[in-house]
C-alpha cells in the first residue's frame, strides 16, 4: 500500500484503470443511443399521466392540485386502464386466432375460438406492450379516438395554462 502512495504524484491522486480510460479517445460504439420520441415534453406529460396516474406527478406538483384536479386525473386514469385492457386483450385474442388457425385450420375447436373471441372487462392482462407489438403511438392513437387525451393532442406545443415568464427567466 505504502508503495503505490509513493508512485503516485499526490496522496489523493487516483491510480486505478480510470485514468488509464481517460487518456484514450471515446469510441462511439461506447456511447448509448436513446430514443428520442416525436412529442414534446407537455405531450409526454399528459400521455404519461392518462397511462400512470397519480405516478406520473411528483409528491410536490400532487400537492399542489386540487381535490377536482385529482378526481378528473383518477377518473382519466381508470377509463385508460379499461380502454389499454381492452386493446390487450384484443391483441391476445387475435395473436390466439392465428395459433389456432396455423396449427389447426379444419376443427370445429378452431371455428368455435374464432367465433367466440370477445373481451372480458373483469379480466385484467397482464402482458407487456412489448410482448404484444403495441407501440407509443398506438396507445396514443387509441386514446385520442377514446376522448382519453384531446383531439388537438397531437398540435400542442407546451402547456396553454402555463403562466407567462419574464424574459430574463426560462
Amino acid at each position: 500500500m505504502s508503495k503505490q502512495i509513493s508512485n503516485r504524484r499526490g496522496k489523493y491522486q487516483f491510480a486505478g484503470k480510470l485514468s488509464d480510460f481517460q487518456k484514450l479517445e471515446a469510441n462511439p460504439k461506447s456511447f448509448v443511443k436513446y430514443e428520442q420520441d416525436k412529442y414534446t415534453a407537455y405531450q409526454n406529460y399528459l400521455y404519461k399521466r392518462a397511462l400512470h396516474g397519480f405516478k406520473a406527478m411528483s409528491k410536490e406538483e400532487l400537492n399542489k392540485t386540487c381535490k377536482e384536479k385529482r378526481k378528473r386525473i383518477t377518473r382519466v386514469y381508470l377509463r385508460a386502464q379499461k380502454i389499454i385492457n381492452k386493446l390487450k386483450q384484443e391483441k391476445t385474442n387475435s395473436y390466439s386466432n392465428l395459433i389456432f388457425k396455423t396449427l389447426f385450420p379444419n376443427a370445429p375447436l378452431t371455428d368455435w375460438f374464432i367465433d367466440n373471441s370477445f373481451t372480458d372487462n373483469k379480466f385484467k392482462n397482464t402482458l407487456t406492450f412489448a410482448d404484444l407489438g403495441i407501440s407509443k403511438d398506438d396507445i396514443i392513437e387509441l386514446f385520442i379516438e377514446e376522448g382519453v387525451l384531446r383531439p388537438d393532442f397531437m398540435s400542442i406545443k407546451e402547456d396553454p395554462n402555463r403562466l407567462p415568464r419574464f424574459k430574463n427567466q426560462k
